[in-house]
């Protein structure tokens, strides 16, 4: 019996205790979890998430204050966060509050988690407030992007950031900038933000600084460094400082107008690269054939319009169809030349007025096939990356890399027609032909063969000159006619037949066109042109380099 008793009271006792301590595990994971949820969870929100009741506020102030902390914050999402406030695609979900991107869908709006750039549902708009914003705030935007993009891994990027923030950067921005200018490696970045601290301290710096950039000024041909210079001229309250920035405009005013003129003399050499591709087919059948060819344009159109249908058919190889084109161009051109030659020229050999009249039918037939077969609209021809852009040899002088690649690519076909022309024996028979056609069919020379060939030669140098001018604007069935009027004048000046003579007009009329064009306007520069070739013709019939032999002579 004592026993049972024992027992009862041992066990009774163990479950006292045993209720206690299940009783103060309760009572301490009460209280502590709540505490425990709370902070993981506040640990767990992004701050844009915590700082969502103060973006979506009604003040400005609040809403500034709340991006300069989202900018301050240093998650490495921020910068997703601002693009998207600023395009217009940060939105609040009404729901539960949530900041979410939201894209327009058609008439809903899917929705992105902008913290993990999940894909969500689908919603309507009423099921959406947009965070919305003003101009001042955008402006802020763009400061706060171009800021966070300094710190960008890649130089080429770093590099185009500074280049926007130049004139544009607030004081409280700098000291950061000017740190960074101390630990940049790259020498591109490194000048470039040598320049942003310049055009500052120019407008904001103490005298010392104002000194650093004003020597750092001295030859420099940046525009906005130039304004600021301008300003501080006017604004100074030194003299001697007002002084030295008056006398650095004037400076690089100066180096300005000298390579204005090294600009202007470019387009005008470029431009003459132009006529001179466009010319020199003509020349060669003019000069041999004395053939008046109203078609040559259309050639030249046809060699465009190759240029077109090989990024057509092989659309993966972009940056190699031009080194296609030029083959299959002049291929085509040459084939429809030697036909033209063949089926009507061939027939009216010494009648000029006639081979005028039916060269300008057939030009309007080839534009008119143009129109039906492939398109009345002008088409578009790509550019490859290597021609696109500029070289940019100062901040006053880039020089675009099409038109620079078409002059080396003009005096390439001018050498390589030169070393036909003397060095071969077709050349010798052409040259035999157009001095004295009589004598060279005495000497064996099949002239009606010649006469071919050449004919084909020319017309495919045309279509050459196309897939050159195709990366230069779009192509179209009047291509040929903005330059049949002026390779004609490029041939009567430098003399009928004369690749010397056809370069350098080409080269003179270029130039000349470019540097008229700013006093009297497009318009009236090809007319004074013009005027000028009709009264040169007056006294120099045969142009500036004449052909020779018997048959000029007669």
């Amino acid at each position: 019996m004592l026993s049972v008793i024992f027992t009862w009271k041992t066990k009774n006792l163990c479950l006292r205790r045993c209720s206690s301590t299940l009783l103060f595990i309760g009572l301490f994971y009460i209280s502590t979890v709540p505490v425990l949820a709370q902070t993981l969870t506040e640990a767990s929100v992004s701050p844009l998430q915590s700082l969502a009741e103060n973006l979506t506020s009604k003040k400005k102030d609040i809403r500034i204050q709340a991006i300069d902390e989202l900018a301050a914050s240093g998650d490495e999402r921020v910068g997703v966060w601002l693009n998207a406030l600023l395009e217009g695609q940060l939105y609040k979900r009404k729901s539960d509050g949530v900041i979410v991107i939201a894209k327009k869908s058609g008439k809903l709006y899917a929705l992105t988690d902008a913290d993990t750039n999940v894909p969500l549902e689908e919603v309507k708009k009423r099921a959406l407030s947009k965070i919305s914003i003003n101009n001042a705030i955008r402006t802020k935007l763009r400061g706060l992007l171009s800021i966070l993009s300094l710190k960008n891994p890649d130089p080429e990027k770093r590099e185009a950031a500074i280049t926007q923030l130049v004139g544009k950067v607030g004081i409280d921005a700098m000291p950061s900038i000017r740190d960074m200018y101390e630990t940049e490696t790259d020498a591109r970045v490194k000048q470039q933000l040598r320049l942003l601290i310049s055009v500052h301290d120019l407008d904001n710096g103490d005298s010392q600084q104002q000194a650093d950039a004003l020597a750092y000024a001295d030859g420099n041909m940046n525009q906005s460094l130039i304004n600021a210079l301008r300003t501080l001229s006017l604004q100074a309250e030194d003299d001697s400082t007002r002084a030295l920035a008056s006398e650095l405009v004037e400076k690089a005013e100066v180096k300005l107008k000298w390579y204005a003129r090294v600009e202007t003399v470019f387009f005008g050499i470029s431009l003459g690269s132009v006529l001179v591709v466009a010319a020199i087919g003509l020349a060669i059948t003019f000069g041999v054939m004395g053939v008046i060819n109203m078609a040559h344009g259309e050639l030249i159109m046809l060699g465009a319009y190759t240029t077109y249908f090989i990024q057509r058919l092989f659309p993966n190889t972009i940056e190699y169809s031009l080194f296609m084109a030029i083959p299959a161009a002049f291929l085509v051109s040459g084939f429809v030349g030697i036909l033209i030659e063949r089926g009507v020229i061939k027939h009216l050999y010494g009648r000029p007025l006639e081979t005028l009249l039916a060269t300008f039918g057939i030009s309007l037939m080839l534009q008119q096939l143009v129109r039906t077969f492939v398109s009345s609209q002008n088409v578009a021809v790509i550019n490859p990356s290597w021609m696109s852009g500029s070289w940019v040899v100062n901040p006053a002088l880039s020089l675009t890399l099409n038109r620079l690649i078409i002059i080396g690519f003009c005096l390439l076909v001018f050498a390589l027609l030169l070393l036909l022309f003397n060095r071969s024996g077709f050349g010798l028979q052409m040259r035999a032909v157009a001095q004295n056609r009589e004598m060279a069919r005495a000497m064996g020379i099949r002239s009606s063969r010649v006469d071919a060939l050449t004919f084909g030669l020319g017309s495919g140098i045309a279509g050459i000159a196309g897939v050159a001018l195709s990366q230069l604007g779009n192509v179209g069935p009047n291509l040929g006619q903005n330059y049949i009027i002026d390779s004609f004048m490029v041939v009567v000046f430098g003399g009928v037949g004369n690749l010397w003579g056809t370069l350098v007009a080409g080269m003179t009329l270029g130039i000349a066109n470019k540097v008229v064009e700013p006093w009297f306007g497009a318009v009236i520069a090809k007319v004074l042109i013009l005027v000028f070739i009709i009264i040169f013709i007056q006294h120099r019939p045969r142009g500036l380099f004449p052909q020779r032999g018997r048959a000029a002579e007669g």
